[in-house]
């Protein structure tokens, strides 16, 4: 169950998992851009960062096991650690394979959560069994094309029935974060799409890369379902750049939708309508 994502209107890959064993949050966080086209977050995006916040926040409290796949602040809420009380909490390593500005952070939040958590284990590369629930992470992985902004670790939790979250591989744009979702063979695949409101010539090096990496996925994963939110649904146009995968999905039966759309809801692109918002012309 998505709990928030950018077509809901707000930064966030926050997501609920239940299984007849354990009930699971993956990073419990909102944000907002504090700059877009040059504007603050406006005050409805604010007041819907408050609501969907108290969703995201109860979920967690109500929760076995949280999940952090990264530090940046659209994937984590340092300022609320009693969410994590009693809770097993799984993260990135905070210490390898991790930039400057994370490392920073992930220590900072652990010493936050330190005494509130029951027990605080680095994931990555490892499986977790809950009688009949597996917990799997991947190796770090880079965030995007590069390791420039850090790494992250996907998800994957089977349980009759396999799911996986990207976190923030922007795309997926390289073959080590394909593999992982390729090997899970997930039925239903959350992932955060490429960047394409970044407008560069690069961006559109990688709409093209990740594109044909998400039309192999509908080709080899065996997925029957992908939500394609958070970078991409960031830019208002996001069903024109990812054209060929909806028609790959199409063709082969595989539903391709944001989380907004998967929750039955109109998607509500706060984000990219935010010069909108201020009354702005475009």
């Amino acid at each position: 169950m998505p709990l928030a994502s950018e077509s809901l209107g707000v930064r966030s890959m926050a997501t609920h998992v239940q299984t007849e064993d354990v009930n699971i949050v993956i990073d419990p966080a909102v944000a907002l851009a504090p700059k877009r086209f040059g504007l603050p977050p406006h005050t409805v995006e604010e007041r819907i960062k408050d609501e969907i916040w108290a969703h995201v926040r109860e979920r967690a409290l109500e929760a076995d096991v949280l999940i952090v796949s990264h530090y940046h602040y659209d994937h984590l809420e340092p300022r609320e650690p009693e969410i994590y009380e009693g809770k097993r909490v799984f993260i990135k390593h905070p210490r390898r394979m991790i930039n400057p500005s994370q490392k920073a952070r992930a220590m900072s939040f652990i010493r936050s959560i330190k005494g509130l958590a029951d027990e605080i284990e680095y994931a990555d590369n490892r499986v977790y069994k809950f009688a009949g629930t597996e917990i799997a992470f991947s190796k770090p992985v880079p965030h995007g094309s590069t390791a420039t902004r850090g790494y992250v670790v996907e998800v994957a939790i089977e349980a009759g029935e396999a799911f996986v979250h990207t976190s923030d591989v922007q795309g997926p744009l390289l073959e080590e974060q394909v593999d992982f979702i390729v090997a899970r063979r997930p039925e239903t695949l959350f992932v955060d799409g490429p960047s394409t409101y970044w407008d560069s010539q690069l961006t559109q090096i990688e709409l093209r890369k990740a594109n044909e990496n998400l039309v192999k996925i509908i080709e080899e994963a065996g997925v029957r379902r992908i939500i394609v939110d958070h970078h991409l649904t960031r830019d208002l146009d996001y069903r024109r750049h990812i054209r060929p995968v909806l028609e790959a999905g199409e063709e082969i039966g595989v539903a391709v939708m944001v989380a907004a759309e998967y929750l039955d809801v109109e998607p509500n692109l706060l984000e990219a309508r935010r010069k909108e918002l201020y009354g702005k012309e475009g």
